[in-house]
């Protein structure tokens, strides 16, 4: 008797018995879905477009028929007769519709055995969770007539890398009918930053007004082929000028968010953290990045990986503080946060551990409020549950992070720019902590991402409370 469900026997003809049975239940996922339409190019808009499905005759996402008659074959193929046999003839009826989340429970049962052509017919049949029929039919197979064991191979792990990430959508849909965000585009003088603004402005995401050389600017869109008469141009000599500008647009209440352009980050955020003209308030200013990861099962906020290089204990609290405000502010309920170091004990030698127990002391004496803080955590046992079980790390944090806080700059940035570059990660992000949000990409973004940082400030902008 083997429990190793890798190891396969095959039942011979001799062997088989009118009566046998075999069954295989499972559960329909998104990602069953997703796959099938990999697989096969089966890209009907009924089975992965939720508006289209709602217009549709059963009004929401359906499975594939044939990912239920697939269970046939795997039952047939591995478990009765097995390995061997040969699939000759299947006939399928589709009863009903397979929903995302139904539990389905494949049976095939031996009816019918041909002695002179080893053939067995088998009735087929696929319950839902409802004990409904969903799908009948009758299998025809060549039994095998030699007994065969295999000890198979695990298959190879994979992951997803999507063309339209989870967070986008659901970051696209929140604002819909949401008034569009007035937004100062800060030195857009190449075809990223400009078109981002152009087809946010499209999508009704924001009013841009575009801040930096008109020339410029109107070059880029002559080369781009891009339409400027729905945008405002306040032109200045350079991007210096521009920064100054856009910040000074935001003091006066012209413009409710800002949007980093072509220019380097230290340039704008000098003119943001102007004691004079800027937009400092009594709250140290952060980044707070929003990431979709493939093998993540929620979104994961991350900060700070943009503007603090390496910030003091006081600094951090103001980091987590900032954080859980925009995940609030986003109506997700109360995040768990990991004070993230090298380890997840404290020890003097690292600084970084020292500081994360004072961080959750101060949520503790609520110091800092609205979350569920807690460190330090590695990042291993701070994203897995499966290592903070092993290290026997009990927590309500641990293996459920919301939101990543990191010790420094450095740790930060290298973080996110692994992620996008070895996984696939997406990420929008905002400047938390000033007057108005900042939406601060690399130069190297995409108009997407730009985009969708738009709309993640719009949905903060719209649904904070004041």
């Amino acid at each position: 008797m083997h429990n190793n469900p890798l190891f396969i026997i095959n039942k011979t003809y001799d062997e088989i018995k009118i009566g046998d049975s075999a069954t295989l239940t499972r559960t329909l996922t998104k990602q069953d879905i997703q796959l099938f339409a990999i697989v096969t190019g089966d890209m009907n808009p009924a089975h992965l477009d939720e508006a289209y499905a709602e217009t549709d005759i059963f009004h929401q996402i359906v499975g594939h028929g044939m990912w239920t008659g697939s269970m046939f074959s795997v039952l047939l193929g591995m478990h009765l007769p097995g390995p061997g046999m040969i699939y000759l003839k299947q006939t399928l009826e589709f009863l009903r519709p397979v929903h995302l989340g139904d539990t389905i429970t494949a049976t095939i049962k031996v009816i019918q055995k041909d002695d002179t052509h080893k053939h067995v017919t088998f009735e087929s049949l696929c319950i839902n969770d409802k004990n409904e029929c969903v799908l009948k039919g009758e299998s025809l197979v060549l039994a095998p007539s030699e007994r065969i064991s295999w000890n198979a191979a695990p298959l190879p792990e994979y992951q997803m890398k999507t063309s339209n990430h989870n967070y986008e959508q659901w970051l696209l849909k929140k604002v819909v009918g949401l008034k569009p965000l007035k937004v100062a585009m800060v030195h857009p003088v190449d075809v990223f930053s400009l078109s981002a603004a152009i087809e946010a402005a499209k999508a009704g995401i924001i009013e841009p007004i575009l801040v930096g050389p008109k020339d410029k600017i109107k070059k880029v869109a002559e080369d781009e082929h891009l339409d400027l008469s729905h945008c405002t141009i306040v032109s200045t000599e350079h991007s210096h000028a521009a920064a100054a500008a856009a910040v000074d647009l935001a003091v006066q209440g012209k413009v409710e968010a800002l949007m980093k352009g072509k220019l380097h980050t230290d340039e704008l955020m000098a003119a943001i953290l102007d004691k004079e003209k800027g937009l400092r308030t009594g709250r140290r200013m952060s980044h707070v990045l929003i990431l979709d990861v493939p093998s993540y099962p929620k979104p994961l906020f991350l900060t700070d990986a943009a503007i603090n290089i390496r910030p003091n204990l006081m600094e951090k609290k103001d980091i987590v503080q900032n954080a859980i405000d925009l995940f609030q502010a986003l109506k997700l309920g109360t995040p768990k946060v990991a004070i993230l170091s090298a380890v997840e004990t404290v020890t003097e030698k690292i600084p970084s551990t020292l500081d994360a127990t004072a961080l959750c002391k101060m949520a503790e004496r609520g110091q800092i409020t609205g979350g569920i803080v807690d460190g330090p955590l590695a990042f291993d046992n701070a994203v897995s549950r499966e290592a903070a079980t092993i290290k026997d790390i009990h927590s309500a944090v641990a293996g459920d992070a919301d939101i990543l806080v990191v010790s420094d700059i450095e740790s930060g940035n290298m973080l996110y720019k692994e992620l996008c570059y070895f996984s696939g990660v997406q990420g929008a992000g905002i400047v938390m902590g000033a007057k108005v949000p900042i939406i601060l990409t690399s130069r190297a973004s995409d108009a997407e991402n730009r985009i969708i940082s738009s709309a993640l400030a719009l949905l903060y902008v719209r649904t904070r409370t004041p």
